[in-house]
């Protein structure tokens, strides 16, 4: 009999640092297209033979259009319950581009949010502790 492993799903999220001739604009947010609908960090699944990294960057621009750069890992979120379709761990990236994001792949749209203006109780998943967790790295 062949043992089949049942483990977590993997993805990876992105909080994309927008600048515009190096100054800092906010970070990018998207609305999904997919079920469940809402406001999310970008992200999505590591295919099979991708690294995360390389996984970030193919995400990131399929959703906003957007080349980035990585910049430093900000955590490893897995919580059985962050993802209401099935236990998911999802590597969460700090990552810069420059330009204005445009919704695509399945976001339906993408924009920059200063920090000021996030609406941290309109974001799925456990997107709201991710991005709390980069602002309070971001101050300190």
């Amino acid at each position: 009999m062949a043992f089949t492993p049942k483990t977590p799903y993997l993805a990876t999220d992105g909080i994309i640092e927008i600048y515009e001739k190096e100054r800092f604009q906010g970070i990018v947010l998207i609305e999904r297209m997919n079920e469940p609908r809402g406001l999310a960090l970008p992200g999505g699944f590591v295919d099979v033979g991708e690294s995360v990294e390389n996984a970030l960057i193919r995400e990131m621009k399929e959703e906003t259009g957007l080349d980035v750069t990585v910049s430093r890992l900000l955590g490893i979120y897995s919580d059985p319950l962050r993802d209401p379709r099935f236990h998911t761990v999802s590597v969460v990236y700090v990552a810069r581009a420059e330009g204005t994001p445009k919704g695509g792949d399945d976001a339906k749209e993408a924009a920059v949010y200063a920090l000021d203006a996030i609406p941290l109780k309109r974001l799925l998943f456990d997107h709201a502790r991710i991005v709390t967790d980069y602002l309070s790295a971001r101050e300190g």
